[in-house]
């Protein structure tokens, strides 16, 4: 006789439930335990990110005033609002903008020489405490009374008040490292571009006004404009010796970066994060920017390692402000208004005045 089926019962049912749910969460795990060889590559968006970056140093030198950081991120945005990129080098882009970020600002450290700038003497490093200072907590002000986005307020004083486009990134790092405001980073970037080109041709012309002496000149540009190239473009205008000056209070206005990261560190530290985890009291990157400092300044490093730590450090700024602008929506920047803009030029005139005050005083 043939086998009747037998019904399953209420138990059958559950077990049956129940092995299919084992099952599927097996293969979730198997998933999520994927070997190596299938998760993304890398390479592509690497390859990508240095490559613009080192095409950025190839001309930068044809254009005065602006860095080669500042090339990429404008490939980056250019990039990413006409042809797009590429699913495959979203993960290596991603990578830059974190991993080559932090390692560029630890080379960074291997510009500053102790000795050249303690020369300066007390009270010039006085006022360079002040610039950044004054310049952070004044824009800060300033932008809650403009009602300017808190985030970018802080961008825009750490930018404009330390060493621009870098120190944008640094405090981004910090404040915000899993990049959930990417564009905030960028627009920060994008005026200090603006308000630090204008400065190259203003501040000479104020300075010949004002009758300053070359050693004043060059001692009020490097405390007071953005970048470090355009510093140096600013420096070559005003001649004689002010250039030399220039760039060694920048210096020292650069070597501010890592107190301020520290300070911005241990308030994200004290906040805590919405997964209960609190970051480090101080970034990792700002102990090995603080370690070439050190390194430079006590150790008689051959020319061609400054040489190649130079490019080296330029190289992964780059890369790492390309991968920033592959972020950038011009939609979205375009939504930001004039309350940023006006926030940035008064931040330019806050710490051009701060600084001017200190040079005339120690002068």
């Amino acid at each position: 006789m043939p086998e009747t089926a037998a019904t399953p019962t209420g138990a059958d049912t559950a077990r049956s439930e129940t092995a299919r749910t084992n099952t599927a969460g097996s293969v979730a795990a198997r998933t999520d335990t994927a070997p190596p060889s299938r998760r993304p590559s890398l390479l592509p968006g690497l390859a990508l990110s240095l490559g613009v970056a080192v095409l950025a140093q190839l001309v930068a030198p044809f254009v005065p005033g602006v860095s080669a950081l500042i090339i990429a991120i404008i490939v980056g945005i250019t990039l990413a609002n006409t042809a797009g990129l590429p699913a495959p080098v979203v993960p290596g882009t991603d990578f830059s903008a974190k991993k080559l970020l932090r390692a560029g600002i630890v080379l960074l450290g291997l510009q500053l020489v102790l000795g050249d700038i303690l020369a300066l003497g007390v009270p010039m490093l006085l006022v360079v405490v002040c610039v950044v200072v004054g310049g952070i907590f004044g824009t800060i002000a300033l932008g809650r009374l403009l009602k300017v986005d808190p985030r970018l307020t802080l961008l825009i004083g750490c930018g404009f008040s330390i060493c621009g486009a870098a120190a944008v990134a640094a405090a981004a790092g910090v404040t915000d490292p899993e990049d959930e405001h990417e564009e905030k980073t960028v627009t920060a970037v994008a005026l200090v571009v603006i308000f630090g080109t204008l400065m190259i041709a203003l501040l000479p012309a104020a300075a010949t006004l004002m009758g300053l002496s070359a050693r004043s000149s060059g001692l009020w540009a490097g405390a007071s404009i953005h970048e470090i190239a355009q510093v140096v473009a600013a420096g070559g205008v005003l001649g004689g010796g002010a250039l030399t000056v220039a760039v060694i209070v920048k210096l020292a206005r650069i070597l501010m970066l890592a107190p301020v990261m520290a300070v911005l560190g241990a308030r994200e530290r004290s906040h805590g994060t919405a997964d209960g985890k609190r970051p480090p009291l101080v970034p990792l990157f700002v102990l090995g920017f603080l370690a070439m400092v050190l390194l430079r300044s006590v150790v008689p490093l051959p020319e061609v390692v400054l040489t190649i730590g130079g490019l080296l450090q330029t190289t992964l700024l780059a890369a790492a402000m390309f991968a920033l602008g592959t972020g950038v929506k011009v939609r979205k920047l375009i939504h930001v208004g004039a309350r940023p803009f006006v926030l940035a030029a008064l931040a330019t005139l806050l710490v051009a005045a701060i600084a001017l005050g200190g040079v005339l005083f120690v002068s």
